[in-house]
């Protein structure tokens, strides 16, 4: 039995990338009944707010409470504060807890499981896993697995005998490789569920978390095979069979919501969350980094001196093509060191009004502020936001050469975003592309031609920055769709239904149209 708490037990379960448009249509028409029984039993909606200017650190925000430009976390490569050299840095780095480490003390028991950005609490009693069946990031180190109590390492090879591990960035190579990851991403959700009610069997827990990423995975390695995807109309008959892959993964998913919820003997608080879906896009980082060339924003070195580098004489002379083949066999950190000192080198500080950041598919534009870059070259105040709208003035003349069509989707100032002073760490602009099925390598501007070439990663599928949610439960309202809901309310709303008074370092506020007033009141 649960021990030292009157609220009824919460479960949190998180669906990396899953996509709204698709949890909705896929519950209506019945493939997915148990996602759908809570939508209709409780309530559901989507999820917004500026912490989803970016997908990495939006889970740190969601589960501590603590907004983006608190935390600073927006990427695996990122200035390092007071200079212009990158360093490579995770979730761990911030320092910012998640809302359950501040459940020591209160007796509550917790069992959280691949909560993604967050670490293993110390002296919280229950269970934690981390890293068990994550998605690695691009360019990033292969995290480590942690447990508490370590024990349950053990557990884990005696029940599952461990969790197979799919590279999301392979792209596949053949449709034999993708319909082999098919089938592991299947057996990969069927392994970690098992696992999970291992776990939780002949024990109660206040909360519990567990996190699915395969959904993500799923979406990004298969997304061509979709009906509307380029692959679909030349697949073979393997091809075929992951037309509906996506949608299978959906189900193993919500089938296991469903076999972990049989766990409780008491009804549970459900939430299901995703924080973002999917899109067609095609990496960017080539037009950002011409358009902050072309129109002067960021200025390369004067004189041949800078180009008489090995280094740079090897950019020139070698196709960008067969350099991205040959950095795929350099150690992954010489290749984050040649990235560093490219972006130091190819730049004239001095004469620098804004530059690019490290990123994929969203374009990050930091200004060389005066004050807080060494070499700042624009004023703060009046300057500098007469530069971000010069910059997004710029930004929104962009068209595809092709079509015509504008290319951007969103132009989002960080400090309009938060109403904060110019960030210490975020960028200042963030740049949303609109979908395309297919690589845009060349972009109009009345002033030049961008244009840019197939990166190392290039995928054809990225982020939309749209959360789903769904609730039910003895303390959730029913019969309700509550629109959009801001990401940093979700810890305090949490907090409340464990029967704790949210705290003040929680940035957002209660969801009160989520809670059911006929619910007795706890904390």
């Amino acid at each position: 039995m649960r021990q030292g708490s009157h609220s009824p037990p919460l479960m949190i379960f998180g669906l990396d990338a899953g996509d709204a448009e698709y949890i909705r249509r896929w519950a209506q028409e019945g493939y997915l009944p148990n996602i759908s029984s809570i939508m209709e039993e409780g309530c559901w909606g989507h999820i917004g707010g500026p912490d989803l200017m970016s997908t990495q650190g939006a889970w740190l925000s969601m589960f501590s409470g603590i907004p983006r430009h608190k935390h600073g976390f927006y990427f695996n490569r990122q200035l390092i504060p007071g200079t212009y050299e990158l360093q490579d840095i995770s979730p761990s780095n911030t320092g910012v807890q998640p809302f359950w480490s501040h459940l020591r003390g209160s007796s509550k028991k917790v069992a959280v499981i691949d909560a993604l950005e967050t670490n293993v609490q110390n002296d919280l009693p229950g269970i934690q896993l981390v890293n068990l069946a994550i998605q690695q990031q691009f360019n990033t180190a292969v995290a480590p697995m942690f447990a508490a109590p370590a024990t349950l390492l053990d557990d884990i090879r005696r029940i599952v005998g461990g969790i197979p591990a799919i590279d999301v960035y392979n792209l596949g190579e053949s449709v034999k490789e993708d319909l082999a990851d098919y089938h592991l991403l299947l057996e990969r959700i069927e392994k970690k569920g098992r696992l999970c009610r291992h776990l939780l069997e002949g024990d109660q827990y206040d909360l519990t978390v567990i996190t699915f990423v395969e959904a993500h995975t799923a979406a990004h390695r298969l997304w061509d095979y979709r009906p509307e995807g380029m692959r679909f109309n030349s697949a073979t008959s393997e091809g075929c069979q992951l037309s509906t892959g996506i949608r299978d993964v959906y189900q193993a998913i919500d089938r296991e919501i469903g076999l972990l919820l049989k766990q409780f003997s008491e009804k549970p608080n459900i939430v299901v969350l995703s924080l973002f879906g999917m899109k067609d896009l095609q990496p960017t980082s080539g037009l950002i980094e011409s358009f902050c060339r072309q129109l002067g924003y960021h200025v390369a070195p004067s004189g041949i001196s800078k180009d008489l580098v090995p280094l740079a004489l090897a950019r020139r002379i070698i196709p960008q093509k067969l350099r991205n083949r040959v950095s795929l066999l350099f150690p992954l950190r010489l290749q984050h060191r040649l990235q560093a000192q490219r972006f130091l080198s190819q730049t004239d500080w001095n004469r620098t009004m804004a530059f690019p950041l490290p990123g994929l598919y969203s374009s990050l534009i930091r200004v060389n502020l005066r004050g807080r870059e060494p070499n700042g070259s624009v004023e703060p105040g009046r300057e500098y936001e007469e530069l971000l709208s010069r910059l997004e003035a710029d930004l929104r003349q962009l068209v595809d050469a092709r079509s015509g069509k504008p290319v951007i989707e969103t132009v989002t100032k960080t400090v309009e975003a938060y109403s904060c002073d110019p960030p210490a760490v975020l960028p200042d602009l963030v740049v949303e592309w609109k979908a395309s099925p297919r690589f845009i390598d060349r972009v109009l501007h009345p002033k030049c031609e961008l244009v840019q070439i197939p990166p190392l990663y290039n995928r054809s599928s990225y982020h939309s920055f749209q959360g789903f949610f769904a609730a039910s439960g003895p303390s959730i309202t029913s019969g309700a769709y509550l629109g959009e809901i801001p990401v940093l309310d979700f810890a305090p709303t949490f907090f409340s239904l464990l029967g704790e008074r949210p705290l003040h370092r929680f940035a957002g506020q209660m969801i009160d149209r989520m809670i059911c007033r006929e619910a007795p009141h706890h904390g």
